[in-house]
């Protein structure tokens, strides 16, 4: 099975299955001679057949791997499986793809695509949010096209629903009903501190505070249509296990000025970002929790606008990515060590981490003791 890879409708190149189930990737002809390499470090842009070594992703390259749903998603993708007469565990990660087609996050489609359900319009939410709690609770429903359709490519484990410009999300079964209202309240703050945010709403519910709603920045609507942008998650671009704690946050601010080529405004956003999680209590930092965005006016990489920052904890109870080795109980000094690590003076460090402690404390205090 093989398998086209587009970017705005311009051909990048094949995909094909080995016969170790591996998926190999080569580029086309015509972007090697003007295009740009699709993942930094792991697809150089030269004329060879890349085959992953690992099976980190299903034997797909990290860059493939995040056009795939997280568990909401595929939750759906099996769904509209069965309901095909297809066995969810038979199908391949290159045919989910081929599942994926045109409707993946970032920039990159799949043809030929498969089309398994029909293309539908968002309806009531308070509908649709209580379909998606149904299907949580592994109860049937009539017609999950709409929902598959709506949100089958989708990542993260929060049932949600996407559009061209936005992404509307759902409390899953294990959060508070209000979760929405967290989140705006979160990336409102993260905005006050000087991180870069996309714009985001509270969509009224009768059902509950508002459904928290987020821009979204792999769309760009120019002259009446949308162009792709071209991201990449942390765990793709170092080929990692995100589910795992396999890095760390100097790894993290290393990267940083390694894509930007050492932009000192992307250092210190990320800087903040790192900050911003351990004072606001987000432990759930995990690498596809970070992305970079493909500049290709000047052939970098910079920081996406931040996203999925709201109080949140872990099983065991500590930060996914180690701040200085301390993923329990990070603090000032761990910051100010990782900050300095990357070329960012120890003054400017400590002035940045005091002004974000300060400005989300009273949030952290807010939801610590509603939901600790």
């Amino acid at each position: 099975m093989k398998a086209e890879v587009l970017l705005n409708g311009r051909l990048v190149g094949t995909l094909a299955e080995d016969p170790s189930h591996r998926t190999a990737f080569a580029y086309d002809e015509g972007w090697l001679q003007d295009g740009f390499p699709i993942s930094p470090f792991s697809l150089p842009l030269e004329k060879n057949v890349f085959i992953p070594a690992r099976q980190t992703f299903g034997g797909l390259w990290g860059v493939f791997a995040d056009s795939l749903p997280d568990s909401w998603g595929r939750l759906l993708v099996d769904r509209m499986l069965l309901q095909n007469h297809r066995q969810p565990g038979n199908v391949s990660e290159l045919e989910r793809l081929l599942i994926v087609g045109d409707s993946g996050m970032g920039a990159l489609c799949y043809h030929p695509a498969w089309q398994l359900a029909k293309e539908t319009r968002p309806g009531d939410l308070d509908i649709l949010c209580e379909r998606c709690a149904a299907i949580l609770r592994h109860e049937s429903i009539n017609n999950p096209d709409d929902l598959f359709s709506l949100g089958g490519s989708s990542g993260g484990a929060r049932p949600k629903i996407m559009t061209d410009e936005w992404i509307v999300k759902f409390p899953s079964s294990r959060e508070m009903t209000d979760v929405g209202i967290m989140e705006k309240e979160y990336m409102d703050c993260a905005a006050v501190c000087g991180i870069t945010v996309p714009e985001t709403k509270l969509i009224p519910s009768r059902r509950c505070g508002g459904y928290f709603a987020v821009r979204r920045f792999d769309r760009e609507l120019r002259n009446d249509q949308f162009i792709r942008h071209h991201v990449l998650t942390a765990a793709a671009i170092l080929e990692a296990d995100w589910r795992t704690g396999t890095t760390d946050y100097r790894t993290l601010m290393k990267l940083t000025g390694i894509l930007s080529r050492s932009n000192k405004e992307d250092l210190h956003q990320m800087y903040r970002r790192m900050c911003f999680n351990v004072f606001g209590h987000n432990r759930d930092d995990h690498l596809k929790n970070f992305s970079w965005i493909y500049d290709p006016s000047n052939d970098c990489w910079h920081p996406s606008p931040a996203y999925d920052l709201t109080w949140s904890n872990t099983w065991y109870g500590e930060h996914t990515l180690p701040v200085d080795g301390n993923s329990r109980n990070p603090g000032m000094n761990d910051l100010i060590a990782v900050g300095k690590s990357a070329g960012i003076p120890v003054p400017v460090c400590r002035r940045i981490a005091e002004e974000i402690r300060e400005a989300v404390a009273p949030l952290e205090d807010k939801y610590r003791n509603t939901l600790s």
